[in-house]
């Protein structure tokens, strides 16, 4: 990481190096839902749900340390609505991947805080955002809109209902990180895991401790959540709120790139430029909002 006199010395850099960690974020987080995907067929997805969160939410812990100080009854009560939402959106966007390749599921998710973005803002230009973002939506869901074959209708729902999930941890991690942003995100996946994890658990016993499961789940709760949290955390406050929100709106296309790269999931023409109306809708919500999320409210998400 830059320092201060060489930051100063160097400008160029200090203003492409946050860009830079901001986007290998992005990378981790999509390539560890690739890997994720491919432990579906030994663990399941609910199976990876759990071990995911129980060790992203132990390695939290260790390194974050919460408890050191003391949380508020208000406090507390946002952390855990963020952590369930936060659990939920794991579980439902992992469902989706067993039926839906990622960079359609992930441009489904999307919506969510896309919603947020676009309710922030009531104009008349919000209009072409949402037509934008709904030709993207018609595209992906309707029978024979991209492909031959229809996106399974369960595995749509699962990545939509993930995207509610994402709005209300938006919505709540605002209100969970007004104190302090490391602890609560802590917090918040230690309830995540609480919640959920025992979904997994019992639909997948005591499998979910495999020697060979472990490794691989170790590298999707850094991958997922340690590492881009925590690249995440150095690059938002030497980031615009609205260059986070431009960044951000490529995420569906660094999860089509992904399961491309790691799972070999080829998505049609119509389909990319489906996921392509999905990040301008996006991308012009954020260059053009009144009032923008604050950049800090939007994480760690999958």
């Amino acid at each position: 990481m830059l320092s201060v006199a060489s930051a100063k010395s160097h400008p160029l850099l200090a203003r492409l190096g946050p860009v830079v960690l901001l986007i290998v974020a992005m990378c981790s987080i999509q390539s560890g839902a690739a890997i994720a995907r491919s432990l579906f067929d030994v663990i399941g997805a609910s199976g990876m749900t759990s071990i995911r969160l129980i060790l992203a939410a132990g390695l939290m812990l260790i390194f974050l340390r919460p408890w050191r100080r003391p949380v508020s009854r208000r406090a507390w009560k946002a952390i855990v609505i963020y952590g369930v939402a936060m659990g939920c959106m794991n579980f439902l966007l992992y469902q989706a991947l067993q039926t839906v390749p990622l960079g359609i599921a992930v441009a489904l998710e999307f919506t969510g805080p896309l919603m947020v973005a676009m309710l922030a803002s009531r104009r008349m230009l919000d209009l072409l955002w949402i037509a934008f973002a709904v030709a993207g939506l018609v595209v992906l869901l309707l029978p024979g809109g991209a492909t031959s074959t229809a996106i399974d209708p369960y595995g749509a729902l699962c990545a939509l209902g993930a995207g509610v999930c994402w709005a209300l941890y938006i919505l709540f991690g605002q209100k969970a990180g007004s104190g302090n942003g490391t602890q609560s995100a802590a917090l918040g996946i230690t309830v995540a895991a609480v919640a959920v994890a025992p979904i997994g658990v019992v639909d997948t016993g005591t499998a979910l401790l495999a020697p060979a499961i472990l490794p691989l789940a170790l590298a999707v709760a850094i991958l997922s959540t340690a590492l881009p949290y925590t690249l995440e955390m150095i690059a938002l406050p030497r980031l615009p709120t609205q260059t986070f929100g431009t960044l951000m709106s490529l995420e569906p296309a660094v999860g089509a790139l992904a399961g491309l790269l790691f799972l070999g999931q080829q998505l049609h023409q119509l389909q990319w430029l489906a996921i392509g109306a999905i990040i301008v809708a996006s991308i012009g919500t954020t260059l053009t909002g009144r009032r923008r999320v604050p950049a800090t409210e939007a994480s760690v998400r999958e």
